[in-house]
Formats: C-alpha cells, sequence, structure tokens
C-alpha cells in the first residue's frame, strides 16, 4: 500500500466514529461534537439583540473559527471519500467515490453548514434570517460522531413493516377526521373548517395530541368527533412509542445475546487471559453496555459452565 493511500485510510479512520481504543479519532469527535453545540448555542443567542449587541465580536469569531474548522474537515471528508471504496481504484472510480459523498445525506449537511458563511461573505444582500437558519443544521453533523441516530434509523428500519401499518392507521384517522369534521362543521364555524383542507390542521393538531385549542368545534356531532379524534390519537402515539421502545428492546437483546456468544468462545479453555479481556470490553464499550452489565453476562456464563 503506497504512503498516499496509508495516510488517507488514516484520516478517514479519525473523521468517521472513533473505534475502541482510538484516541485520536475520539478526541477529534468529541471536539467537533462541542464545536457544534457551541455552535448552537452562539446561534441561538445571536437572535436576542442585546446579547448580539454585548457579545457581536466574540459572535463573529466563533463563526470565522467554526467555519474554517468545518470546512477543513469538509475538504478532508471529499478527499479520503475514496479510501471507502476496496482494492485499487482509477481515477473514474476516485471521482465517483468523491461525488457520491459530496450528494449523500452526511455530505449535503456538511456543506450546508458552511455554504451560509460563504453565500453571506459573496451576497451580503441575502436575507439573514434564513442564513441563521440553515447554520442550524450543523446540529445534524452530531450524527458524525455519536451513534444514537444511526441506532434510531436501524430501529425504525428493522420495523418498517409496523411502522407502515400504523402510517397506514395515522393516514387513514386523519383523512376520515378531516372529512367528518368539515361536514359537521363547515355551515357554523366562521373560520377553521371551511374546506377540508383547513381542517386537516385541526386534525393533525388533535392527533398527535398536541391540541392548541385555537380551532375548536361548535356543534355537538363536531365535539363527538373531536373526542374520538382525541382518543384514537393517542391509541396510535402509543402503538408507535411501542414499536421503538420493542425493536431497541430487540437490539438490546441481540447484543447481549453476542456478548454472551464471544464469552464462551472465550471460556473454551476454562480462563480468560489478557487478550481476551481486551477483546470482550473493546466489544463493550462498542456495543454500549455497562460494565456492571458485561460483568453480569460473564458471571453467568462461568456460572453456567462450573454447573456441568
Amino acid at each position: 500500500m503506497s504512503k498516499y493511500r496509508e495516510v488517507q485510510n488514516r484520516l478517514n479512520q479519525i473523521l468517521e466514529r472513533a473505534d475502541v481504543g482510538d484516541r485520536v479519532s475520539r478526541s477529534i469527535d468529541l471536539f467537533l461534537t462541542a464545536l457544534v453545540i457551541i455552535n448552537i448555542i452562539s446561534i441561538t443567542l445571536e437572535s436576542v439583540p442585546r446579547f448580539y449587541a454585548a457579545y457581536k465580536l466574540l459572535f463573529i469569531w466563533i463563526e470565522i473559527i467554526s467555519v474554517g474548522i468545518f470546512t477543513v474537515e469538509y475538504l478532508c471528508r471529499v478527499w479520503v471519500a475514496p479510501s471507502k471504496v476496496p482494492g485499487q481504484y482509477s481515477f473514474a472510480v476516485t471521482c465517483k467515490a468523491r461525488a457520491k459523498y459530496m450528494l449523500s445525506f452526511s455530505g449535503l449537511v456538511d456543506l450546508l453548514s458552511i455554504l451560509p458563511f460563504y453565500l453571506r461573505a459573496f451576497f451580503p444582500y441575502l436575507d439573514l434570517r434564513i442564513l441563521r437558519a440553515l447554520r442550524l443544521l450543523r446540529i445534524l453533523k452530531l450524527s458524525h460522531y455519536n451513534s444514537a441516530m444511526e441506532d434510531l434509523f436501524e430501529a425504525i428500519n428493522e420495523e418498517k413493516r409496523s411502522f407502515y401499518a400504523a402510517s397506514y392507521l395515522f393516514a387513514i384517522l386523519f383523512i376520515l377526521s378531516s372529512t367528518l369534521m368539515y361536514f359537521a362543521e363547515y355551515r357554523t364555524h366562521p373560520t377553521g373548517f371551511q374546506s377540508i383542507p383547513d381542517s386537516m390542521y385541526w386534525a393533525l393538531i388533535t392527533l398527535t395530541t398536541v391540541g392548541y385549542g385555537d380551532i375548536t368545534p361548535i356543534t355537538a356531532a363536531g365535539k363527538l368527533i373531536a373526542v374520538g379524534s382525541a382518543i384514537l390519537g393517542v391509541i396510535v402515539v402509543a402503538l408507535v412509542t411501542g414499536i421503538v421502545a420493542s425493536s431497541f428492546n430487540s437490539q438490546m437483546e441481540r447484543r447481549n445475546i453476542i456478548f454472551e456468544d464471544q464469552v464462551r468462545k472465550a471460556l473454551l479453555d476454562g480462563i480468560l487471559d489478557h487478550t481476551e479481556k481486551a477483546d470482550l470490553e473493546r466489544l463493550r464499550k462498542e456495543f454500549g453496555m455497562t460494565k456492571r452489565r458485561a460483568d453480569a453476562l460473564i458471571k453467568q456464563v462461568q456460572s453456567m459452565r462450573a454447573k456441568k
């Protein structure tokens, strides 16, 4: 492997979510996570006139330094994108890999996190409020350094059939509730239910159990529909919550089984040597498992072996 490829691969390892034991990558992850959080706080406080007037220079320097770091990070991610392609690669493969990253969700988030700064520099007449809103997209960069979003999407993907069923049920309730409320209220209600699309706003707020109360039914039929919609909304929300919780629980059970299986393999000779302990510790951290839980599984396997 050429030195160029080695440097590219190592930089890719550093920029991606840290592997267990990679202190450099872990330090970079923590630094960039802290920088994103500082940016979100700074952008939020900028919108308060008295804070902006008092700390304008500080806000400017935070933005300049952050954009500089995020720009370097973005360019590095573009450069190392081909390292994700196994084997030797040609110029065409290199360009394709870089284009794939740039057009991916993560690549677009990375680009949009720095784009407002350069747009404001070259097009000063643009609406600053829109640019500030785009800068808030930097919070999505946290998915680079933390597996929480990945775990959530994995849980949703594993239960996608259940989610499709719940979404289908919600769509039926949404359309039905909007339509029934329109026919019950449009003659007597001065505003809010003059059309089915108008009624959809009320139906969405009610079914999601938000219930602003800015639009309320007047007729007895409308109130009855509202009660039914609210009850069904609670059921649907509880159903979706249960699906997510069940999927997360299944993930944890699967990880426990994998960890327990690795413990059994390590204990085939009856002892855990230093290397085996290090491998189990690496797996524990990778799975986000508490040390107490891991120790309990190890003791459980040891106890089962002793009984045999």
